[in-house]
């Protein structure tokens, strides 16, 4: 008995039969987060583009990847749910699949040295008033090895499909959804370490070291806001009474006075003090 290839289903098709389950799930009144389906890199930002990179770093899940980032933009990730320490989705292919992947907790040392470092790393205490994360803080938490993300031995997955691999494409493609959903909702990388991210703010009041004074330009990126990573909305701040440099005032200045003229005499030239010469004694 030869082994037969299932026939081949085109990408449209897929999309219609992941669609038309996604509406008979919504009718039974079950609340669906998919992961939508896009053309090009699977993540946008600097958080969902560096989850996937280090998930591409690990050769255990290099066979997998590829089909699990084609089910993905094909829409098969119909539901995804990321909480503490593990996320849940509902992916389709030939029939409807469950996956559960579960990332263990950092270590509490680990995760305080990420903490320490960060709070180093913050270059001034009006910057973190304002909102924002400079690049050597967002490098240092997504630093592979020692940083928030996880590694292979850390992360623990199953599938009720009945592919036999280790890591099926079901899995990939929840994986992958995870980097893409870390672009609207990058707190959610805390979560599932387990570690609570206003521990980075806290943090920073400890050091005493930190100079006051301004970011300079180019050193912030654009998905480095505090209102997203920790989900929280920061109220504008008067950087005067946070240390920072005071406001600008308009200053007027007086208009110079034009040279002294020296008095004349009608018809005479200007008058010149002479000095008189002392009487000899």
């Amino acid at each position: 008995m030869y082994f037969r290839w299932k026939p081949y289903v085109p990408v449209a098709a897929r999309r219609q039969k992941a669609a038309n389950t996604a509406a008979k799930l919504a009718k039974k009144r079950q609340s669906l987060s998919p992961v939508t389906a896009s053309r090009g890199a699977i993540a946008k930002s600097f958080w969902g583009k560096s989850w996937c990179e280090n998930l591409e770093r690990y050769s255990d899940f290099s066979n997998r990847l590829p089909r699990g980032r084609t089910y993905l933009r094909n829409g098969s990730v119909i539901d995804l749910k990321i909480g503490a320490g593990e996320a849940t989705a509902q992916v389709m292919g030939s029939s409807l699949y469950r996956i559960k992947v579960q990332i263990s907790a950092v270590a509490g040392s680990h995760w305080q040295s990420i903490a320490r470092d960060c709070a180093r790393s913050i270059d001034t205490l009006v910057e973190l008033l304002q909102g924002q994360l400079s690049a050597s803080v967002m490098e240092r938490i997504t630093r592979p090895g020692t940083g928030l993300f996880p590694a292979p031995k850390e992360i623990s997955f199953s599938c009720s499909c009945p592919d036999s691999a280790a890591m099926c494409k079901h899995i990939a493609a929840t994986l992958y959804g995870i980097g893409a959903r870390l672009d609207a909702e990058p707190q959610l990388l805390f979560g599932l370490r387990k570690v609570d991210a206003n521990q980075l703010i806290a943090r920073v009041g400890e050091s005493n070291a930190l100079p006051q004074k301004t970011p300079r330009a180019g050193r912030i990126l654009d998905s480095s806001k505090l209102a997203d990573v920790f989900g929280i909305d920061l109220p504008d701040v008067d950087l005067t009474s946070a240390g920072g440099p005071p406001a600008k005032t308009a200053i007027k200045r007086k208009r110079p006075s034009s040279p002294r003229k020296h008095r004349t005499l009608a018809g005479q030239g200007p008058r010149t003090m002479r000095k008189q010469p002392s009487k000899a004694r």
